[in-house]
């Protein structure tokens, strides 16, 4: 199939981008490089240097390369910086998004995954999270997510679109090639690898008193190998309408400590941590359900341990200590 694949060249598209190829796939990644890094999109896809918002240079990549499919992931993701700058929250993640849909129906292309998030639900009572949960978003980031969402149900119903979208929490980990290098990093796994190559000083800890077993907050962590994978089994199962998964680690998820200790196992070395105030909103528990997307699309996670995560991520880092800039 061929595959335009935008943000393909960010963390997780170019690992997505990695399984198309290596799925025997024809990948195109169609990127502005405002965030990604061109030297993470793998050997074998191509590469369109452009905007989202550039529909021309849009349409004329999909006609030009004969695209049959869409895997949309570029977006902009930063709960606290969508509640400061709404406005390019909802330019990117939902104006542009409609450029996509538009050019694609212009195109005749009609069959669309895409990478949402389990922001879209808020901060729900039950957890683990399924994808019957009421959408109650908590910042511009899941409300503008969720917008994109509508419309494709609006285009599905209207102009046959045929898409699935996947919501997950935390992507981690790294494959062989394709790793997590950010110029402002904000997770707390290469945050706290960060630490333990000596980059930074400390992992500051957001409040220790929440009603979790160690009191820190507990989170779904998510090999990003296994997510890419799962966005080609939803490619492969589009059908009429609309398709809604939710992805996660299973179990319990992973307490902000639980993390740090692994990673000092992982990497032998003293992270230091320090516990500071709560941030505002944060939830003390937030995992996701995957038992939908494994009962109807077969998806089986290779690499949910967190100590695989970790190590692949460390590995990466090892390999890579100037991120993709070397």
């Amino acid at each position: 199939m061929r595959v335009l694949v935008t943000g393909g060249a960010g963390y997780i598209g170019s690992v997505v981008t990695e399984e198309l190829v290596k799925d025997r796939h024809e990948a195109v990644v169609y990127d502005s490089l405002y965030k990604g890094h061109e030297a993470a999109i793998v050997a074998g896809a191509q590469f369109v240097h452009a905007d989202l918002a550039d529909a021309a240079t849009l349409r004329q990549t999909l006609a030009e390369h004969r695209i049959e499919a869409v895997v949309h992931m570029a977006a902009d993701s930063l709960v606290g910086e969508s509640c400061a700058q709404p406005a390019k929250y909802y330019q990117n993640n939902v104006v542009n998004g409609l450029v996509l849909l538009d050019a694609m129906r212009d195109r005749g292309v009609n069959r669309l995954v895409f990478s949402s998030t389990a922001a879209t639900y808020g901060e729900p009572d039950q957890q683990p999270i399924e994808e019957t949960a009421p959408n109650n978003p908590a910042n511009p980031y899941g409300e503008s997510k969720l917008a994109f969402e509508h419309a494709m149900r609006w285009y599905a119903q209207a102009y046959g679109l045929r898409y699935a979208a996947l919501r997950y929490f935390n992507a981690a980990g790294a494959s062989e090639r394709c790793g997590e290098d950010h110029a402002h990093e904000t997770h707390l796994i290469p945050i706290a690898l960060q630490a333990a190559a000596g980059k930074r000083e400390f992992v500051e800890v957001y409040g220790d008193d929440y009603p979790t077993p160690d009191g820190t907050c507990v989170r779904d962590y998510i090999h990003v190998i296994d997510l890419a994978r799962a966005h080609l089994l939803a490619l492969n199962a589009l059908d009429e309408g609309g398709r809604i998964y939710n992805l996660g680690c299973g179990g319990s998820g992973y307490s902000v400590n639980q993390v740090l200790e692994m990673a000092r196992t992982v990497t032998g070395k003293d992270i230091p941590a320090r516990v500071g105030p709560r941030r505002a909103g944060d939830p003390a528990v937030l995992i996701a359900s995957s038992d939908k997307i494994k009962r109807e699309l077969g998806w089986k996670p290779e690499y949910q341990d967190l100590r695989v995560i970790i190590e692949s991520a460390w590995r990466w880092m090892l390999a890579h200590p100037d991120g993709y800039s070397e």
